[in-house]
């Protein structure tokens, strides 16, 4: 798991369980600093790709016409785009761009530590790929779990797979959001550290190539579950749920 950050400083270490694999962090704010709203994580493979297109091209033109198309894939999987939508502590937006593939009422014993209901979202390869946080709050866990890579969409995806848990404590109790690598995803980017104050809408982090994202509501919170089985949800844009 790769983890990028909001401020520069890089504080002391959280609670056990936490992990810090790399130093270097990266503001959330970075598409409002530019106008090409690329992930920066994404450049070194959009460079790559373009290169090999272009020598590609060099040596046999159709070669190269068919790597560019890629190379433009590439661009576009990357891409991190603000998404519109109603803002407010009533509201629970989702935290990832896809399919919803579950909602239902399980046990979280990780953070929440009580009777939640967990809203599954898939992300396919040609899906945006950053995640934002779905409600304000402050940081108070951040638990990095080194797993299987079992399909996103399988069930025992949020228990077995490499992931990444975020606790939040937001105006209405304890959120938990969970990124989950898949089959074809093999780097998790979590931006978040334990104490951080973040704002909803914010960028999170970032699954590369294929992934899976869970949030998690208390029931006593009284929720009400604003997708179903299917939907196809915007990051930052689409509301999960309404508090009551």
């Amino acid at each position: 798991m790769e983890r990028r950050s909001p401020t520069a400083p890089a504080p002391s270490r959280g609670r056990p369980g936490d992990e810090w694999p790399v130093s270097g962090r990266v503001s959330p704010y970075h598409w409002n600093r530019s106008g090409v709203r690329i992930a920066p994580e994404g450049w070194p493979f959009i460079a790559a790709a373009w290169v090999l297109a272009l020598v590609a091209g060099w040596l046999w033109w159709p070669l190269g016409i068919l790597l560019g198309i890629v190379a433009a894939w590439v661009v576009a999987f990357f891409r991190d785009p603000i998404r519109p939508g109603p803002r407010g502590e009533r509201y629970v937006l989702a935290a990832a761009e896809g399919h919803v593939v579950q909602v239902i009422e399980t046990d979280e014993p990780l953070y929440v530590k009580e009777r939640v209901v967990r809203v599954s979202i898939f992300l396919s390869v040609f899906d945006v790929h950053v995640n934002r946080y779905p409600v304000d709050g402050t940081v108070e866990l951040v638990h990095y779990n080194k797993g299987k890579f079992l399909h996103a969409g399988h069930e025992k995806a949020s228990l077995d797979n490499e992931q990444s848990s975020i606790g939040l404590r937001g105006p209405r109790g304890r959120v938990l959001v969970r990124q989950i690598a898949g089959l074809i995803a093999r780097r998790i980017v979590t931006d978040a550290r334990p104490g951080d104050r973040v704002t909803q809408g914010d960028r999170l982090g970032l699954i590369r190539f294929g992934s899976r994202t869970d949030v998690f509501l208390p029931l006593s919170a009284r929720p009400v579950v604003k997708v179903k089985l299917g939907d196809r949800v915007r990051v930052g844009g689409t509301v999960l749920a309404e508090y009551a």
